[in-house]
């Protein structure tokens, strides 16, 4: 069940979104390390929002008037991290170092990878509709769909990481003038995935 679990996440993965475009940024601004931190931030929510999934909170999400107000809320969330990026290129800020929880920084990438991914809830109803069809196709146990969730969050770790130390190499290999460019672009890229996610019906 790891191996399906990490076998559906890795394809998911592949549809390429407003976290692997902020991790690969992070990757050639700040190095490995730091991209690896937001990566492992982002499984953190990728997991407990499967948890929240199993557990069934799905069915208050899926409310009309508080899926509207989650989808406007992580909208804002990802057209500032894009804003956050654009103008950063410029030697500008959006988002102010604000200390949040004892010391951490809105630069912290940790809980940038945790805001960025919690930005979008509406994963919950995505991996409910999951559990519940691979429940009913193959009659899971609990413990077989906890496994399954696993290898999903894996699955996570793996790809994020292999985009974040494609971000590291960039910064070693290209220009100034490019990496700004690549910014500029992912930037530009979040704030058209934050109109999409407000504009998609669901």
């Amino acid at each position: 069940m790891i191996t399906k679990g990490f076998k559906l996440g890795m394809m998911l993965q592949l549809a390429i979104g407003p976290v692997c475009v902020f991790i690969f940024t992070l990757g050639g601004n700040k190095g490995l390390l730091t991209a690896e931190l937001a990566a492992l931030g982002v499984a953190i929510i990728d997991a407990l929002y499967i948890l929240l999934a199993i557990f069934g909170i799905a069915s208050f999400i899926d409310k009309e008037r508080v899926k509207q107000v989650l989808k406007l809320f992580g909208a804002i969330i990802v057209a500032l991290f894009g804003l956050h990026i654009i103008v950063g290129t410029f030697g500008w800020k959006v988002l102010p170092n604000v200390s949040l929880f004892n010391g951490i920084k809105t630069e912290n990438s940790f809980v940038e990878g945790m805001v960025l991914t919690a930005s979008n809830p509406l994963t919950i109803l995505f991996w409910a509709g999951v559990f519940s069809t691979k429940i009913a196709e193959e009659k899971l146990t609990r413990a077989d769909v906890y496994l399954f969730g696993l290898g999903s969050v894996l699955s996570t770790i793996f790809f994020l990481t292999v985009i974040a130390v494609f971000g590291s190499i960039t910064r070693q290999f290209l220009p100034v003038l490019v990496i700004s460019a690549i910014n500029f672009t992912v930037g530009l890229a979040l704030v058209y995935f934050a109109f999409r996610m407000f504009f998609k019906k669901t």
